[in-house]
């Protein structure tokens, strides 16, 4: 599969929906199939000079010393990169000088990089999760514990991010001035208690570690010190600010999973804003991170009657939030990409879409303010059919591999009664270049046979249904028999192959007839069990 093609070269570093610096993944999963790294250097390399005498402060580790390396280390940053990666190349300068400052900090931050471009390194890739160019971890105590690097790409920022990162996981709260140093633009937690130990305090601890990466922490014994005339407070309790909604919310709930969700939930907004202001970047990649479904309203915010919009559609959220969606609201200006990804064209806005982690979409567009309360109790009653993005069904179908669209998937795949393979492509992939002329002579050697359809569908401009096929590249191939058997093809990709994979796994038309004969009773549980 060319999926590495997929997550790097059209995608960068993830996949990118709305235009701009906004970077997330969405419900379709996307994974690396082969990851290939550079030759071993031997660990006397680690620190060796350029060509031109002067020092590399990035360590180069590879298979034969990465483990030895990172077992030394409490605390070091690695860089998973590809030589061909644009993303790569930009970084690499800047992940250098950073890498130069933090050499002299004190205690030294180390950085260090693998270059992901030799297959006998592929299980460390893999150990690592690593997904898409530049991937960059933090590791700490030898490696047992492994962050995403959610910081800068710029060398100051990676180094003000580092040097916080290598701190205390949360810092103490003496003052006033200590408080309004953590606690301003961005979402902090602060924990109160009478005393730094116990439960209370060594579980807070816990989740700051944990989710550090994402969150400012601090703990104080004094509530006095804390913005906003909170001297009401007392501990134990946690309180998280942010700046936007009710400001802050709190929880005394101190048990580890109950405070991470606390924390999660209550950090983002309840309708996210994405429009060209950078500072909602990062809510709205926490949206697209969340497990709930995604209700996406898109307008004008110019537009006469942009905020009466966004007025009802905040009572929507505070309505369902509860029900398991997040709710977002994003300006046509910004939101180019999005309307590309989900098939939506600018003439329908004011629109609403709504995305479920299978895929599942539901979509009203030229909506009216009196549409939305109505039509999202609608859509919780289950009356909203959901929403295909497809291509045109072809006027005409006549060439040997047959053109299947999100409209036409039902009908040619499911309901033909044929014998089915299809294959999932998209149409800058090199892959799928490669085998299109195969799969002609595929089908071409299968005209004369009604009971065998060659097929193909453009994934990237139709919806594949989640709960159905797992396309995590491109190409992939599926085979349906007559009878509805579906597999997922695993052989070669030659025209004998794809023949022999077909003749092996189909239904003749007597053995499709039989299977259609079976009597109903066979299926059903016997008398007195249960049905598994």
């Amino acid at each position: 599969m060319n999926s590495l093609t997929i997550t790097t070269t059209r995608l960068g570093h993830h996949q990118h929906i709305f235009r701009g610096s906004v970077r997330f993944t969405m419900a379709v999963r996307v994974s690396i199939c082969f990851l290939l790294f550079v030759s071993a250097l031997s660990f006397s390399q680690i620190s060796a000079a350029d060509d031109d005498g002067s020092k590399e402060f990035v360590l180069t580790l590879d298979n034969t010393n990465f483990a030895d390396t990172i077992a030394k280390h409490d605390f070091i940053v690695v860089e998973f990169y590809a030589p061909w990666c644009g993303h790569c190349k930009k970084l690499a300068p800047e992940y250098e000088k950073a890498a130069s400052i933090l050499s002299s900090h004190d205690p030294k931050i180390v950085l260090a990089k693998v270059d992901a471009n030799e297959e006998k390194n592929r299980d460390l890739a893999t150990q690592y999760d690593v997904k898409g160019f530049p991937t960059i971890k933090i590791l700490r105590n030898g490696g047992k514990n492994i962050q995403e690097y959610k910081g800068p790409r710029e060398a100051d920022g990676i180094v003000e991010y580092l040097k916080k990162q290598s701190g205390p996981a949360s810092s103490e709260i003496k003052s006033a001035d200590d408080a309004s140093a953590l606690i301003g633009q961005n979402v902090a937690i602060v924990g109160i208690f009478p005393k730094f130990s116990g439960e209370e305090f060594e579980n807070f601890i816990k989740v700051a570690e944990n989710l550090r990466a994402d969150y400012d922490f601090g703990h104080t014994l004094n509530a006095k010190h804390l913005p906003r005339g909170e001297s009401s407070v007392s501990g134990p309790a946690v309180r998280l600010f942010k700046p936007f909604d009710e400001l802050f919310v709190d929880s005394q709930d101190f048990h580890v999973e109950a405070l991470e969700k606390f924390v999660e939930e209550s950090s983002v907004p309840l309708v996210t804003v994405f429009n060209n202001d950078p500072s909602n970047h990062p809510y709205v990649n926490k949206f697209f991170s969340t497990n709930n479904a995604k209700a996406m309203m898109f307008i004008n915010f110019t537009a006469e009657g942009a905020e009466a919009l966004k007025s009802k559609y905040r009572e929507a959220a505070e309505q369902y939030r509860k029900e398991g969606l997040s709710f977002l609201v994003g300006d046509l200006e910004a939101s180019e990409g999005a309307f590309q990804y989900f098939g939506l064209q600018e003439d329908q806005v004011p629109l609403v879409i709504i995305q479920h982690n299978d895929g599942k979409k539901f979509f009203k567009p030229h909506l009216e303010v009196d549409h939305i309360l109505t039509w999202f109790k609608d859509y919780k009653d289950g009356k909203v059919a959901p929403h295909v993005k497809s291509e045109p069904i072809p006027e005409t179908n006549n060439e040997p591999v047959k053109v299947v669209v999100g409209k036409s998937l039902e009908d040619i795949v499911f309901n033909s009664g044929k014998n089915v393979l299809l294959e999932f492509y998209a149409p800058w992939c090199g892959h799928c270049k490669q085998l299109a002329p195969i799969l002609e002579e595929v089908a071409i050697s299968y005209q004369s046979d009604a009971d065998v359809v060659i097929a193909k569908l453009d994934a990237t401009a139709n919806d594949v249904p989640g709960d159905i096929f797992d396309v995590q590249g491109y190409p992939t191939m599926y085979f349906r028999s007559a009878s509805g058997k579906l597999l997922q093809y695993d052989g070669g990709r030659t025209k004998d192959d794809i023949i022999e994979y077909i003749e092996k796994n189909r239904d003749k038309p007597a053995q499709h007839e039989q299977e259609k004969a079976k009597p109903a009773a066979a299926a059903e549980p016997e008398q007195g069990k249960d049905e598994l």
